[in-house]
């Protein structure tokens, strides 16, 4: 009998034929009526859901409020289009986190939704 020595395992891999662009419009904020609403009546509330729901620390958003530029907000922004590939620069997210803060969140919100890809782990073990 002999044994076969296994130095690295394959590692898994996602192909992703989804769009490089947002999967809706900055202000789309209706798009998704119950989010929308949300966002509206208790901002904060929202923005500390949709960044648990993308793995970050719950409470984080909550250091926006003290600075000119949201840094938070901006930093899950870039964050997002660096995960999901989507083509952008820093400056449309600086703009649209300082200016457009609450339907940033909104499309933030849609997009990790729209994007909800389930991990399938496939065994690669030949017999």
């Amino acid at each position: 009998m002999t044994s076969k020595l296994v130095l690295t395992q394959p590692l898994p891999s996602m192909v992703s034929q989804e769009s490089d662009e947002w999967g809706s419009g900055i202000c789309d904020c209706c798009d998704d009526l119950g989010m929308c609403c949300f966002a509206y009546w208790c901002f904060p509330c929202f923005t500390c859901y949709t960044t648990k729901e993308y793995g970050q620390c719950l409470c984080l958003p909550l250091l926006d409020y003290f600075g000119l530029i949201p840094p938070i907000s901006l930093s899950m922004r870039v964050s997002m289009r660096q995960r999901y590939g989507i083509k952008g620069t820093i400056c449309k997210d600086c703009l649209y986190s300082t200016f457009c803060t609450p339907c940033s969140w909104c499309q933030m919100s849609r997009e990790m939704r729209r994007r909800n890809i389930q991990v399938v782990l496939i065994n690669s073990k030949t017999t």
